[in-house]
């Protein structure tokens, strides 16, 4: 069993997640694995405990389903060996708003913003007791991109930021360490599900280099980190512009623009 604190991930199985398990297995990081499909769950434990040397533990489970999002939850706030949760399992959606149904959005919502969250309001009152801890959301460029067209979609991914940046500044004053990582078009199993060709993509990531990017920026301590994103003094400017606002926010009265007819 490693001395260091242990790594949750969701969605582990394949793509984003199962490169996360790869790469914190090869830091030397015990892990718990957390996705539906238990048999590519056990391949990549086996690989991971015969190549790292490292303990693996597998948790078959459904996050759209209350019981096993329950199960996961009192592993979270049971284990005190769980250091950092990888909230990385999300779908999207094929086709546009008017021709999604209402049980494929609400299942979207269901694992890409509620299963999410509680899984980061389990862990969170432990790592504030302990001073210690990271929790990492994988969110989307497309979540403040709507000329993407995904609506649904992006506004899970938005919300996935907001809650980020949010949990960034009410939990890291407490040593808990909060990152957002907002990948663009990344090669995944997503697209598939979602019934779009990856390979007519004008520009697709593969999931390692995604990986390998995220974590500069989690030993970076980042709060937001865009692998795709070339110049970061960019997202400095909408973020800045966004803070400019607070202060012109708090009013008694309208904006004179909205006091004159037009």
């Amino acid at each position: 069993m490693s001395s260091k604190p242990a790594i949750l991930v969701t969605g582990a199985s394949s793509g984003i997640g199962a490169v996360y398990a790869d790469r914190f297995a090869r830091r030397g990081h015990d892990l718990v694995l957390v996705a539906r499909d238990a048999t590519r769950l056990e391949a990549l434990a086996e690989r991971l405990r015969r190549e790292a040397g490292v303990a693996v533990d597998i948790l078959q489970a459904d996050l759209t389903r209350p019981a096993d999002l329950a199960a996961v939850e009192t592993r979270l706030r049971e284990d005190a060996r769980i250091g950092v949760l990888v909230n990385n399992a999300g779908a999207a959606l094929p086709g546009g708003f008017v021709g999604q149904g209402p049980d494929q959005i609400s299942d979207l919502i269901a694992l890409n913003v509620t299963a999410l969250t509680r899984l980061a309001a389990a862990v969170a009152p432990r790592f504030v007791a302990s001073g210690s801890g990271a929790i990492v959301n994988i969110g989307s460029v497309v979540g403040f991109v709507p000329e993407f067209g995904m609506a649904v979609y992006g506004a899970t991914k938005a919300f996935v930021q907001y809650l980020s940046q949010a949990l960034h500044t009410e939990l890291g004053p407490k040593g808990v360490y909060v990152q957002a990582v907002l990948p663009a078009a990344t090669r995944t199993e997503i697209w598939q599900h979602a019934g779009i060709d990856v390979n007519a993509l004008p520009a697709v990531m593969e999931t390692g280099d995604l990986v390998d990017a995220a974590l500069v920026g989690f030993d970076r301590r980042e709060t937001v980190t865009i692998p795709p994103l070339p110049d970061a003094s960019q997202w400095d400017a909408f973020d800045g512009a966004r803070t400019a606002m607070i202060p012109n926010l708090g009013q008694v009265q309208p904006a004179e623009r909205y006091r004159t007819a037009a």
